[in-house]
């Protein structure tokens, strides 16, 4: 439990100095869209590369990743199927829904609370590869097909090459698989990069928050409230089911796997939304909320599977 408290204290420390930061106009007040920008075509490719180049490729098919496959698939489609039954919001807007109720915070979040509550980060390589390479190319595409870009084979085609998250993403499988190393005066660079994107996301979501507040816009609080739920409540307990009583999973990997379930929204989601500005106020409003009711999740998770 100790480590589910740090994890958010320090996430929360930075936020905080973001939202501080948007109440004094501190870089007025573009800055919120200036460094999303900067975390999306610069800082964020440079940290999936060195993150995915020095990770051990055997890891996607462990244990971990048919419970994170189908707990992350599962929830997404149970938001889209409630968009289209009930509030039915157009493409793009249900995307980020679907991100927003599936797409955890594995990387800011899931590395500490996994260190100090298993004792390693085994279980957050696994789930950041699947979003990294699957989830949000995935996404990604859908966003760029429904964002007023008419689409097209070769628009289809071309999409991987002219994101430069993805881009990156695929750059780190080949340097992984492969065993090159590239040479100090590009890897100590792209490190240094990579080691600013938290801190852009964090602070630029912090930012956001000043003058608005969590269900303001009567509009989107039936989406913020569905996608909530399903990442607080429905996804640890379809990752609970699915470890313990479908895989049998021992004792360890059902706690790691249910904890990596209840990690909160990624402030990514929130990224991605500003980036084609599209539900934006939706994927703040899931971040904020999400990040809130995670930490009675996780801390039940600990004391009933710990």
């Amino acid at each position: 439990m100790i480590g589910v408290l740090a994890g958010f204290t320090v996430i929360g420390i930075v936020i905080l100095v973001g939202y501080i930061a948007g109440r004094l106009q501190i870089g007025g007040p573009t800055a919120p869209q200036a460094l999303t920008g900067t975390a999306f075509f610069l800082t964020n490719p440079a940290l999936l590369l060195t993150v995915v180049a020095e990770a051990d490729m055997t890891d996607i098919f462990s244990a971990y990743v048919p419970v994170a496959v189908i707990s992350a698939l599962g929830t997404a489609a149970l938001y889209i199927l409630a968009s289209r039954l009930f509030f039915r919001r157009p493409a793009a807007e249900t995307a980020i829904g679907a991100m927003s109720s599936s797409y955890v915070n594995a990387n800011n979040i899931g590395i500490p609370i996994a260190v100090y509550a298993l004792g390693n980060a085994t279980p957050v390589v696994p789930v950041l590869l699947l979003q990294l390479l699957v989830l949000a190319p995935t996404y990604l595409a859908l966003l760029d097909l429904t964002s007023g870009h008419p689409p097209s084979v070769r628009r289809i085609i071309s999409q991987p090459v002219r994101n430069p998250m993805i881009i990156a993403s695929f750059v780190g499988v080949a340097l992984s698989w492969s065993g090159l190393t590239l040479p100090a005066v590009l890897w100590e660079p792209l490190l240094l990069l990579g080691g600013a994107a938290v801190p852009l996301v964090l602070l630029a979501f912090g930012m956001s928050l000043h003058g608005n507040s969590p269900l303001s816009e009567r509009v989107n609080r039936v989406d913020v409230i569905t996608a909530t739920v399903l990442k607080s409540v429905v996804m640890p307990a379809i990752a609970f089911v699915f470890a313990a009583l479908v895989f049998q999973l021992d004792d360890q990997l059902v706690f790691g796997a249910v904890l990596m379930a209840s990690l909160p929204t990624a402030q990514n989601v929130f990224m991605f939304a500003s980036r084609y500005d599209k539900a934006t106020a939706t994927a703040r409003d899931v971040v904020l909320l999400s990040s809130a009711g995670a930490v009675p999740v996780l801390l039940l998770a600990a004391a009933l599977l710990a």
